[in-house]
């Protein structure tokens, strides 16, 4: 049972159980009443809760409060992304996903370095704000567990070679970006027929208004759009062309700045999607690593040799190398890392922090053909023989990296949407927002 219901039901238990003459003095005891704007499975989501988001949403509208829908209307947007990031964080607490308290203190130390602020100063705007320190540090610990819950789905995306060369070769033939905004007229799943015919005049009505002048489309997402960024009027950023959903990227390419596009039906339902602005990508300028091609010799430090041990080995093999024994006829012999011992400690071409700061550290310091005195790692002690120095274009795999986490990106979002919107569907939610609210005790 969620903390909320628990103290509603303590609270009713402990009415109950007092005399009747007790019963106007223990309500005289209770802070205010609060309401419920919605019940969310086992929990409840309170007036408090949602007029703070209201106020929020009104704050970033300031000066522009006309391009808001009417109050019912926002009331309920706003509603739903409080019900869609409560479903969020208790579907992540199911999977055992926690948030420890170091955590949340790290992320308000980040948020109050980033705004040039102490903590006692982050808690005085906080105040002023309207927004206590514990709320500000629960939405903290909500947020950073959503996406712990989000990242969850990574390992559920594959992104082909194939994928990566077609994209590789779209942008041979000019790299550009699209900035995007869409309307959602969201159907459930496995909608009736009914239900897709309303939501399909819906979305030609959205259009219409459009078309007619009569609204912009950033007006009409917000006051129309099923998305959650609805209140954002719709916008999606800028995007490569990897990143636009497949079933809609052809289409993109045919449009100007400003047309519209749709509507189309869509896994969420149906959808109108604006390109707002096209720009050229700046072409990444070509990207080179330092490679070191050493090779060493390991005296490990474990159970079975101590460090006193293990260092007077290694002091004896560098005054062998010293003396003029080849080093890699001292790493055959007598080097302690298995998978290079066999070919005399070669540990090919890689760059300086490949193996931890310390191990690099010596890297960097010697010259081609030296060999470095012994120095100790969590492995043990060790000698390394730098052999050369070059530096490598990685420019092309770079690139790969980068259009594989742009693709895995677009992947991720369109995954992650369906989820939420299952999630949605099969959660028990009742909204009260305009009905007689149940009153629960603080």
């Amino acid at each position: 049972m969620s903390r909320r219901l628990s103290a509603i039901f303590l609270a009713a238990s402990a009415l109950l159980s007092l005399p009747v003459a007790g019963v106007a003095q223990a309500q005289q005891q209770l802070q205010p009443v609060e309401r419920i704007a919605a019940i969310v499975e086992e929990d409840v989501i309170l007036q408090s809760e949602l007029d703070l988001a209201l106020r929020n949403v009104m704050a970033q509208y300031a000066g522009r409060e006309s391009q808001l829908p009417p109050r019912p209307v926002l009331e309920r947007q706003v509603l739903e992304r409080l019900v869609l990031t409560r479903l969020q964080v208790a579907r992540a607490r199911q999977q055992g996903i926690r948030v420890s308290e170091q955590e949340v203190n790290q992320a308000v130390a980040m948020i109050a370095q980033q705004n040039g602020l102490t903590l006692d100063g982050l808690r005085q705007r906080l105040a002023s704000d309207g927004l206590s320190f514990e709320e500000f540090r629960r939405s903290l610990n909500e947020e950073i567990t959503v996406q712990r819950l989000r990242q969850g789905f990574i390992q559920r995306i594959n992104v082909s070679e194939g994928e990566i060369d077609a994209a590789l070769a779209r942008e041979a033939t000019g790299s550009r970006q699209y900035r995007l905004a869409h309307i959602l007229v969201a159907l459930p799943d496995g909608a009736t027929a009914e239900q897709i015919t309303t939501g399909q005049r819906k979305v030609e009505g959205i259009l219409n208004v459009i078309n007619k002048g009569e609204m912009d489309f950033a007006a009409a997402a917000v006051r129309y759009s099923d998305s959650p960024n609805a209140l954002e009027g719709g916008d999606l950023g800028w995007r490569s062309l990897d990143e636009i959903p497949s079933a809609f990227a052809q289409q993109i390419l045919q449009l100007q700045p400003g047309e519209i596009f749709g509507p189309v039906r869509g896994p969420s339902g149906f959808q109108l999607l604006r390109l707002t602005e096209v720009r050229d990508s700046a072409q990444a300028p070509a990207q080179t690593v330092t490679e070191y091609h050493v090779r060493h010799i390991l005296v490990r430090v474990n159970d079975r040799q101590d460090a006193a041990t293990a260092r007077a080995k290694i002091d004896t093999l560098r005054a062998r190398i010293a003396g003029g024994a080849d080093f890699q006829e001292v790493a055959r012999e007598a080097s302690e890392d298995n998978s290079t011992r066999g070919q005399g400690g070669d540990l090919g071409w890689f760059p300086a922090d490949a193996y931890g700061p310390e191990f690099g550290g010596q890297v960097t310091a010697l010259e081609d053909g030296q060999v470095s005195q012994p120095f100790r790692t969590d492995a043990g002690w060790h000698i390394i023989e730098r052999v050369a120095r070059r530096e490598t274009d990685v420019t092309d795999d770079n690139r790969r990296a980068q259009i594989r986490d742009t693709i895995g990106r677009r992947k991720l979002e369109e995954e992650y949407e369906r989820y939420l919107q299952e999630m949605r569907g099969e959660a028990y939610v009742v909204f009260r927002v305009g009905d007689r609210a149940e009153p629960v005790a603080n």
